[in-house]
């Protein structure tokens, strides 16, 4: 498959009270194609914060209303990058986002939260001055099996502080 140099398709998600700030690394090709983050049907991101918060998840405005009562935000750290497919390891000549600049201009987040290695890394690389709480969620796509979703949601509920009891 040829690789083709891609700029990442949306703007971060994030109001005046979000608190933690959800970094992914880039969008996979469902996401593209469905012009929201986390899009593709199988990743467990958007069925996780349902369970979490109670909230439902199934509209981009429920999406948008669940981020927003939850004081969460989304952005992805790569700005641009080539790819041959979804998999971070197939994501090549990153550029990233100016992480710095977006939390300048929202003090209220005190947190970044990382939905995978490749954008932990990334950020160390290129931020790690930055003196923010940082932590590790479990990847919410359903190719990391290493967690069931319930065990991936009782990390999200620790790390996030969010949520309600699961049943």
């Amino acid at each position: 498959m040829k690789r083709e140099q891609l700029r990442h398709p949306f703007e971060p998600i994030v109001f005046k009270d979000t608190q933690t700030l959800v970094l992914g690394s880039f969008p996979s090709i469902q996401s593209f194609q469905k012009s929201f983050y986390y899009a593709h049907p199988s990743n467990q991101f958007w069925k996780i914060l349902s369970s979490l918060t109670g909230y439902p998840a199934n509209t981009r405005d429920q999406r948008l209303w669940l981020l927003k009562e939850s004081k969460l935000g989304l952005w992805d750290i790569i700005r641009s990058c080539s790819r041959e497919n979804s998999l971070d390891s197939s994501l090549k000549e990153e550029e990233v986002n100016d992480i710095s600049s977006l939390l300048e201009r929202y003090p209220s987040i005190k947190k970044i939260a990382f939905t995978g290695r490749k954008a932990q890394t990334l950020f160390e690389k290129h931020y790690d001055s930055l003196k923010i709480e940082r932590v590790y969620l479990p990847s919410p796509s359903s190719a990391y099996a290493k967690m069931t979703i319930k065990e991936k949601a009782a990390a999200y509920r620790e790390k996030l502080n969010i949520g309600i009891e699961l049943r």
